[in-house]
């Protein structure tokens, strides 16, 4: 089919586009185990969306519908190039559409599929949630919400993604408040665990989180908790969209904890490394990521190259994905998840756009036709047939014809 269509620039106007990228560059698979062939340097876990399920008769606002065949598919497909799971993350919409109950059904369905790969990776986000925020006075309080959901998922067998708290961030005075509740958690937690440092552009309510909007301070209550637990924190994940402060909190993390970049827009050199100091944690990031979602086979083909020391390979192929990603996660940020879905449909991952809380809403026509032409020129679509049919679907739908 004709590989040209109309897309709106940022004023509106429609302009002639023609597809000029190429499929993504895939890693070869490991054909006994139907995984990529090359082992990673880095852990990379791709952050990753559920897919609503369009046809069940709900309140698209007020009620989840997942369709599990789906979104446990999308995360066999993660597996398969060598990126582990991060379930039930803000990028599965948590906090935004996915309720705890939902998210626990989900982490199980996970956990259960991850045991037919060999070598697969799944951690879950743990967090209070489930807490009706307004009615949540003290820390104690937090403290209980965060050992419910700890112990549900640690009876599933699942590592812990100890995810920032909006309860804890509205009910806290002091930095000491945050160094209770951490201590009590910590001190339970039956496997080392990923902390998680998600910056207020990604989500409002966590403004001040660690105790303080002074980022440097926040920095020393945080690594002054791990350093106090370090046996029981494999690493942290940071979003702060800053890719100095990642770097000068990985250099001062205890030996052997990890710092796992969640920075969308400086992934790629953050992932390489700067080779800094004599402790390898401390030169390099692993990552933890909501774009490796919509970029996955890029990601693993990097990564791959990246674990044989090609680091101009690596860049070459990542490289070209931070554009894209820049914009999924421009300002609002927190409306990200939107971008990440409407990639997975463009890539046949999925048969509709239709989100969770309807959030499929929250990002313009314009907005979507320059992340279409972004990923083109990135050469992330898979099956380019397929994306122009289907986003001449959604420009139809949007009263452009042609």
């Amino acid at each position: 089919m004709s590989q040209t269509l109309l897309l709106p620039d940022a004023s509106g106007v429609l302009q002639t586009y023609t597809l000029h990228g190429m499929p993504p560059v895939k890693p070869a698979p490991n054909a006994r185990a139907g995984r990529q062939a090359t082992a990673f340097n880095r852990i990379a876990y791709s952050a990753a969306h559920v897919v609503a399920d369009p046809r069940a008769a709900i309140d698209p606002w007020l009620q989840c519908a997942v369709d599990w065949d789906a979104t446990i598919a999308y995360r066999r497909h993660l597996w398969s190039l060598g990126l582990g799971v991060a379930e039930a993350m803000d990028t599965a919409q948590r906090g935004m559409g996915l309720d705890w109950p939902t998210s626990l059904e989900l982490i199980r369905r996970s956990l259960a599929a991850a045991k037919d790969v060999p070598g697969a990776l799944v951690a879950s986000g743990c967090g209070t949630d489930h807490l009706v925020l307004e009615n949540v006075k003290t820390v104690d309080e937090v403290i209980r919400g965060y050992e419910e959901q700890m112990a549900a998922i640690e009876k599933l067998g699942g590592k812990l993604i100890v995810m920032a708290s909006r309860a804890l961030a509205r009910v806290a005075q002091s930095p000491a408040d945050y160094e209770r509740v951490y201590d009590r958690i910590l001190s339970q937690a039956k496997q080392p665990v990923v902390l998680h440092w998600l910056g207020d552009m990604f989500d409002p309510a966590l403004a001040g989180y660690w105790g303080t909007k002074d980022v440097d301070a926040a920095m020393d209550t945080a690594l002054g908790i791990i350093a106090a637990h370090s046996d029981k924190v494999d690493g942290i994940k940071i979003s702060l969209l800053d890719k100095d402060k990642e770097i000068a909190m990985r250099r001062r993390l205890p030996a052997g904890v990890r710092m796992y970049t969640g920075d969308d827009f400086n992934y790629a050199e953050l992932i390489a490394g700067d080779g800094h100091g004599s402790e390898p944690t401390h030169g390099k990031s692993d990552a933890l990521l909501g774009i490796f979602d919509a970029i996955a086979p890029a990601a693993s083909a990097a990564l791959g190259e990246l674990a044989q020391g090609n680091v101009e390979r690596f860049h070459a192929i990542l490289g070209p994905t931070v554009p894209l990603s820049r914009h999924i996660f421009a300002a609002p940020t927190r409306f990200y998840k939107t971008g990440v879905v409407f990639m997975a449909w463009l890539n046949g991952h999925q048969s509709h756009f239709t989100m969770v809380g309807g959030q499929q809403s929250t990002r313009s026509l314009v907005h979507l036709a320059e992340l279409f032409r972004l990923a083109d020129a990135a050469n992330l679509l898979e099956h380019p047939d397929l994306a122009v049919r289907r986003m001449k679907t959604l420009l139809a739908l949007h009263g452009i014809e042609g």
